[in-house]
């Protein structure tokens, strides 16, 4: 089984400053202007590097000379990341070598073998070397330097692709299959300069599933952000495609999140009292199971923990020894990584969450995010106030979902003894049936 799809999340790496990240690899395609070490010295450098390009790729060795700057044309300044990002793109092309001259033309779809770890590696590669944003240029390595080039590079695609063409390389997945080194792409065929993006999903940020790390070539140069799920525009358009030729091997993110990783069984059952235990307990209130717990969830293990965790095997359809109510491996990943089915009555036979007599359906969580504007978002607001929780409005409530709605949903949320991910301020079956009892 492979690792949880998860990154801790490090604010160092989403400075897009020239000093962060910066490093051996973070040397320019062409010079700017500065001094640099003799000529004879660059043209050696550049041909081994050429060289080991043109080998994986399966191409023959170019030449020793600079890599090619096609003529630049001026990047859009960055936008705030609320709108449009700014990425204007070129179209298909051929990888490029020494003098302009195309390296190889790229005929077909031709899908090269490589793994989740490599796509990711390659993709920090540019994030270390801050790559500046560019249509018209590319990197040392041949890719054109805007959006779809940085895909092309990371999946390793035999040319420079656009977002018209990229959903050919790849098989449209849903958000719930998600892995890194996939993408999450957006193509406005209307207008292919307005809106138009790709990003490679690097793991969620955590098991509510809301946000995720992305790496993306975006003015003024290569990032790895924390994001919203989808992107922080255009949210519902962005579709998720796997790259064809991806093969097994690692999943490229680290663990993170905690305690990410599945403990062993012995930090589980009667007496056991640690963080892992209210590690467990979170998750599994945040899938459904608040209900068990009259408190906490805490670091002593109770039967509270044991039959919210049965509850969640028994959602999964597993029976007997496999729904025994203590955590194996199977659990902790479907938990950490938000996959599996959430606990419902009808899967478990327990008294579970079930709606109030005459409160309105849970309309889904998707409903409440960053850049959410539906009515959902005012009848949340107002039953918040109803029930003493709307300290944190200075106007409304009304429609568009912003941090007044998660800070009240949060105070509820404790209100109710939720700690940690039970209380994040973002409102789930059990926060929207305890609302309207």
């Amino acid at each position: 089984m492979e690792a949880p799809a998860f990154e801790d999340i490090d604010p160092g790496d989403d400075c897009d400053c020239p000093v962060c990240g910066r490093g051996p690899l973070s040397r320019p395609a062409v010079s700017r202007g500065r001094p640099g070490p003799p000529a004879g010295r660059v043209l050696a450098v550049v041909a081994s590097a050429a060289a080991a390009t043109g080998a994986a790729l399966g191409a023959a060795p170019a030449a020793a000379a600079a890599p090619h700057t096609a003529p630049r044309t001026p990047d859009r300044p960055a936008v705030p990341e609320e709108d449009e990002p700014g990425t204007p793109q070129g179209g298909t092309a051929p990888l490029h070598g020494p003098g302009g001259a195309p390296a190889r033309p790229a005929t077909g779809v031709k899908t090269p073998p490589t793994t989740r770890a490599e796509i990711i590696r390659r993709a920090k590669v540019w994030v270390a070397a801050q790559v500046p944003y560019s249509m018209g240029a590319y990197w040392s390595d041949g890719y054109r330097q805007d959006c779809s080039g940085f895909v092309s590079m990371a999946w390793g695609l035999p040319g420079n692709e656009w977002t018209g063409s990229l959903g050919r390389f790849g098989v449209r997945i849903g958000k719930g299959d998600l892995q890194p080194g996939d993408i999450l792409l957006f193509h406005n065929p209307a207008n292919p300069q307005k809106g138009s993006h790709v990003v490679i999903f690097g793991g969620w940020t955590d098991y509510t599933r809301t946000s995720y790390v992305a790496y993306e070539q975006t003015p003024p140069a290569t990032r790895r952000r924390t994001t919203p799920y989808a992107y922080w525009s255009h949210s519902g358009q962005y579709v998720p495609y796997r790259y064809k030729g991806v093969t097994a091997g690692t999943a490229g993110a680290e663990a993170g999140g905690g305690q990410a990783a599945y403990p062993g069984r012995s930090f589980f059952g009667p007496g056991a009292d640690n963080a892992y235990v209210t590690r467990l307990g979170q998750m599994l209130a945040a899938r459904g199971g608040a209900s068990f717990y009259r408190s906490g969830p805490g670091p002593r293990w109770g039967d509270a923990d044991r039959r919210a965790t049965e509850a969640f095997q028994r959602a999964q359809g597993w029976r007997g020894e496999d729904a025994d109510g203590v955590p194996g491996p199977r659990t902790w990943s479907l938990l950490v990584s938000g996959g599996g089915r959430d606990i419902a009555s009808a899967a478990t036979g327990t008294p579970g969450p079930s709606p109030a007599p005459g409160a309105p359906a849970f309309p889904g969580k998707a409903m409440f995010r960053p850049g959410a504007d539906n009515a959902h978002v005012t009848q949340l607001g107002r039953r918040l106030v109803e029930k003493g929780f709307g300290t944190h409005y200075t106007s409304g409530p009304g429609p568009r979902w912003g941090e007044a709605d998660r800070r009240n949903v949060e105070a509820f949320q404790r209100a109710q003894g939720w700690r940690g991910g039970a209380a994040d301020g973002y409102p789930g079956p059990e926060t929207w049936r305890r609302l309207f009892l």
